[in-house]
């Protein structure tokens, strides 16, 4: 859509690490298109790109954990968003945890949180999942700085070509 550059442009959103399980099958994919979405009940989506591994995982799977990551983090991002789950084992190469309904916790996310699948919204090249929190953590001793976004992750080659 014409002019529509110019106001997506200006965007600059936090990043997250999805993971999603069902089950032996681990997939994670680093996401731009996230937010809260509802306040009562409280509701969370992720979109995922029908081409990522870790979409086809999570459309087997009943949760999802989504991880907040700060910008020192960028190695981590960039394995999540860089490399493609069709060839790469990411899980290999990082410490996480089993939690809720059998999420994969990345434990050195600064935050995260194990969602519920509720909803499953086709929104064209993505689907949205609207997420219902079951479980939420902190890394202790992670820094506080400020969190990934948008700008920080630009020089992350993705794993899958964006069209």
């Amino acid at each position: 859509m014409v002019g529509m550059d110019a106001f997506i442009g200006r965007l600059n959103p936090d990043m997250y690490v999805v993971t999603a399980t069902a089950g032996d099958e681990r997939a994670g994919c680093l996401v731009g298109f996230a937010s809260q979405c509802s306040l009562r009940p409280l509701r969370f989506v992720v979109w995922l790109s029908k081409v990522n591994r870790t979409y086809e995982v999570a459309c087997a799977a009943d949760f999802l954990a989504v991880h907040v990551l700060t910008r020192r983090q960028h190695e981590l991002a960039a394995l999540f968003g860089g490399e493609t789950g069709h060839s790469v084992d990411k899980f290999a190469r990082v410490d996480w945890t089993v939690a809720h309904g059998g999420a994969a916790v990345l434990r050195d996310a600064c935050a995260w949180f194990v969602g519920r699948i509720e909803q499953r919204i086709d929104g064209g090249d993505h689907v949205g999942f609207v997420l219902s929190p079951a479980q939420s953590g902190q890394d202790e001793k992670a820094d506080g700085g400020p969190l990934l976004r948008l700008a920080d992750a630009l020089s992350i080659e993705p794993g899958h070509p964006v069209d």
